[in-house]
């Protein structure tokens, strides 16, 4: 373990994995804190997925440690570095176990345990000398458990970030435990600000909304695209989960096929639905016009981008109450120049304002997605209106480097030992 010999307070951040390729905004924000002079740490609870990883990843300078992911592969270790921090600070640590047996109590998930043996391994391994005044998890489930029982064990305050699934799937008294405790929330919509507000029951946390925002600079559209043509180019980023509403996506097009209309469909990324989703395609007859690429990184998503006449999401809300935020595969190809249709769902009209910077049908209509598509690559004066309309949105409400103005002076405020300078 090297020791901060710079002089400069630490941000802490615990995340769920790092690098990830489907997580480019919290490495964005980790690299755009570094610009404007924050010290970082990284604490992951898992190590890389991807063989591959953004630019953007390569150059943050932050150090990265990673915790143990099993309990049992690790538990002497585990249990030499709670043993410490129990000798050091028995109170700190009774107090910590009696907040675990308390949620354990309430989920009957052994998962807490897991939790409060990473804090304590974290807290005796990672965090001496290192200067870390203050612990930021990304995600409300395992990374905040993980920050709050670090927290209790080291006496240094901590924050998160809620994202999406991270709060709807979450127990709500665990989550309501945990902006109790926190020093502050930020989350990335309104709509989730105001759920996590009702959730706080006025607990007194700052609850603040900042948006991921993207690099305006790197997804910046060729001017005024020319109109469509059939073969249609239509694409689609997202991972293979139920809440991103694949299926009625390939309805519509299959729907858009049966009309007589030509196209070529491209799907970017991931995910447990794989097979499922792959084999719809099939059923459905679309093998021919539809092609999957898997994950790929930034600069070949762009050129994907820059091909597309149209891009379609159909997100939804899934059956255990997981949905989006505001997916930045929208912003991105916003600020390309390609017209999005999707959905009525969570955050997403903050963003897709219906009829003025895209279209937006109710989840689960095929046919409603069908004729928004076919709307906006005919459409030609609506198709003009709207890509000027959501590029001129993304750029004044979602450039990442006037956010992470915002958030950095969210952490500045709310801890002031991170009154670091670059």
């Amino acid at each position: 373990m090297k020791e901060n010999r710079t002089g400069k307070n630490v941000l802490g951040m615990i995340l769920k994995g790092y690098p990830r390729i489907s997580e480019t905004f919290i490495s964005n924000e980790i690299l755009l804190l570094e610009q404007m002079g924050f010290s970082v740490r990284i604490i992951s609870m898992r190590h890389p997925r991807e063989p591959f990883c953004h630019d953007s990843v390569r150059q943050i300078r932050a150090g990265v440690d990673y915790l143990p992911q099993t309990i049992l592969e690790a538990l002497p270790q585990l249990l030499y570095h709670n043993l410490r921090v129990a000798l050091c600070a028995p109170r700190r640590y009774a107090g910590a176990v009696r907040v675990a047996f308390r949620r354990f109590l309430r989920t009957r998930k052994s998962a807490t345990l897991k939790h409060l043996l990473q804090a304590g391994y974290m807290v005796d391994k990672f965090l001496p000398g290192r200067n870390v005044v203050h612990l930021h998890a990304h995600f409300a489930h395992s990374p905040t458990s993980v920050a709050m029982f670090a927290s209790r064990l080291s006496g240094l305050p901590f924050s998160f970030t809620g994202h999406a699934k991270d709060i709807y799937t979450s127990d709500p008294r665990q989550l309501r435990e945990k902006i109790g405790m926190a020093r502050f929330v930020a989350t990335c919509t309104e709509y989730n600000r105001r759920h996590l507000a009702g959730l706080g029951n006025g607990a007194g946390t700052p609850l603040y909304r900042v948006y991921h925002g993207i690099d305006v600079g790197l997804f910046n559209g060729d001017g005024e695209p020319a109109a469509p043509a059939e073969p249609y180019r239509l694409m689609t980023v997202a991972r293979m989960v139920p809440k991103k509403g694949l299926p009625t996506v390939y309805k519509a097009l299959r729907l858009l096929r049966d009309q007589g209309i030509t196209f070529q469909h491209t799907l970017i990324g991931d995910g447990d639905d794989r097979e499922k989703i792959l084999a719809l395609i099939g059923e459905l007859g679309l093998t021919d016009c539809c092609r999957w690429l898997g994950t790929l990184p930034h600069e070949k998503v762009l050129a994907h981008y820059r091909a597309a006449d149209l891009f379609v999401l159909g997100c939804e809300q899934a059956a255990n109450g997981d949905r989006d935020g505001i997916p930045n595969v929208f912003t991105e190809a916003m600020a390309m120049g390609v017209p999005v249709v999707s959905t009525r769902v969570s955050a997403i009209p903050e963003l897709i304002r219906d009829g003025e910077t895209g279209l937006l049908v109710s989840p689960g209509h095929p046919g409603a997605m069908a004729e928004a598509m076919l709307r906006l690559l005919r459409d030609t004066g609506l198709r003009k209106h709207i890509i000027r309309a959501a590029g001129a949105l993304v750029r004044r409400e979602f450039d990442n480097r006037k956010l992470i103005q915002a958030l950095g002076a969210i952490y500045r405020n709310e801890q002031p030992l991170l009154q670091n300078r670059a």
